[in-house]
C-alpha cells in the first residue's frame, strides 16, 4: 500500500488519513491530523517546520519514507503525543525541547506574550515578572525573549520540570530568566512582581481520570486539580497580592474551570481575555481587586487545605 507514496505531500496526506482512521486525540500543540502528520514528516526528513508548500512534491527516498512511517506507527499504536516523538514543540514562535518531564507547551498565553500583554498591561512598566508553574519554562522564557529588559522568574515544584526548563533556558539563551523550586509562592518570600502569569493545573479529578491515552505520558501533577479544578487556583488568588506590586496584574489560565470559578467568586472582576479563536478560560485581574475580595478568597482556599490556611494567616 505504501509503495505508492513518493512525495512529502503524499506522506502528509497518508499520515493524516491513518491518524483520523485510528481515532487519535489531538491537543498537544496541534489540534488536527494534518498538522500533526506535517510535524512528524518534516521532523523525520530534517526539514524546517515552516517549509514552503512548493516543496510538497519533493520526492523522498525509501529510507526516509521508512523513518516517517515508523513515527506514524508509534503515534498510532502507542498514542504518544507528536511533540514527545519529535522532542520539540513551538511556542510563541520559539522552538522548545519537549519531553515527558513537563506538559507539552500549548497555552494560548503565547498569543498574549507576542502581543506584549496589551491592552491588559495598559502601558504600565514591568521590571520583574513571574511565571508560576513554569513546567518546560516556555512562558517564562518566551516572556524573557520578547522583553529582554525584564527579569523573569520561572517557578515549579517538580525537579524534572525545572531540569527541562533549564535546558530550554540554555537552548534559547534566556539569560534574564531565573528558575526556582517552590510550591506555588511558598519559596518566594520577599519577591515582588509587576506581572504574574500562571498556567497552573486546573483539570478536574473526573476529567483527568477520563483523559485519552495521549495525556497519560504527561505528568499528572501538571493536570489534576481537585473536584472542580480550582484547588491550586484559589491558593494563587489568595497569595498573589503578597507578591504583586500595588498596581500589579495577575494573568491566569483556568480552562474549562472558568464556570466554577465565576460561580465561587461572582463579585470579583475577572477580565476574561478574548483570543483570535475566542475565549480560552484565561483571565486578567488587578492586585487591588484581589485585595478587595481577599477575605472571601481566603475562606474558599481554607476550605481546601485547613491546616495550611491556618498557618498562612491574613494579608492585613
Amino acid at each position: 500500500m505504501t509503495d505508492e507514496l513518493h512525495s512529502i505531500i503524499d506522506l502528509i496526506r497518508y499520515g493524516a488519513s491513518r491518524f483520523n482512521a485510528a481515532g487519535l486525540t489531538f491537543g498537544h500543540s496541534y489540534d488536527n491530523a494534518i498538522d500533526e502528520a506535517t510535524q512528524l514528516v518534516l521532523h523525520a526528513l530534517h526539514l524546517p517546520h515552516d517549509l514552503g508548500p512548493a516543496y510538497g512534491q519533493a520526492k523522498v527516498t525509501l529510507a526516509e519514507k521508512e523513518e516517517v512511517l515508523a513515527l506514524f506507527l508509534r503515534r498510532i499504536e502507542e498514542r504518544i503525543p507528536a511533540s514527545y516523538l519529535t522532542g520539540e514543540t513551538w511556542f510563541a514562535g520559539l522552538s522548545f525541547k519537549s519531553d515527558p518531564r513537563a506538559l507539552v507547551p500549548r497555552s494560548p498565553i503565547a498569543e498574549l506574550i507576542e502581543a506584549g500583554f496589551e491592552p491588559w498591561l495598559g502601558g504600565r512598566e514591568v521590571r520583574r515578572a513571574l511565571d508560576l508553574c513554569t513546567g518546560s519554562g516556555c512562558i517564562a522564557i518566551a516572556m524573557a525573549h520578547y522583553n529582554p529588559d525584564w527579569q523573569v522568574d520561572g517557578v515549579d515544584l517538580s525537579d524534572d520540570a525545572l531540569a527541562l526548563a533549564a535546558e530550554n533556558k540554555a537552548r534559547l539563551q534566556a539569560g534574564n530568566v531565573k528558575l526556582l523550586k517552590s510550591d506555588l509562592f511558598a519559596g518566594l518570600s520577599g519577591r515582588h512582581y509587576e506581572l504574574i502569569v500562571t498556567n497552573p493545573p486546573y483539570v478536574t479529578n473526573a476529567e483527568t481520570d477520563a483523559l485519552p491515552k495521549e495525556y497519560s505520558y504527561e505528568p499528572e501533577m501538571g493536570l489534576r486539580a481537585g473536584d472542580d479544578g480550582l484547588d491550586l487556583v484559589l491558593k494563587i488568588l489568595r497569595d498573589a497580592p503578597l507578591h504583586l506590586s500595588e498596581d500589579g496584574l495577575l494573568i491566569c489560565e483556568v480552562g474549562e474551570s472558568e464556570r466554577a470559578l465565576v460561580t465561587l467568586l461572582p463579585d470579583v472582576e475577572f477580565a476574561w481575555i478574548e483570543f483570535k479563536v475566542g475565549q480560552m478560560g484565561i483571565f486578567a485581574v488587578e492586585c487591588s481587586e484581589l485585595i478587595a475580595h481577599h477575605p472571601r478568597i481566603r475562606e474558599l482556599a481554607a476550605a481546601r487545605e485547613p491546616r495550611a490556611a491556618e498557618a498562612s494567616g491574613a494579608l492585613f
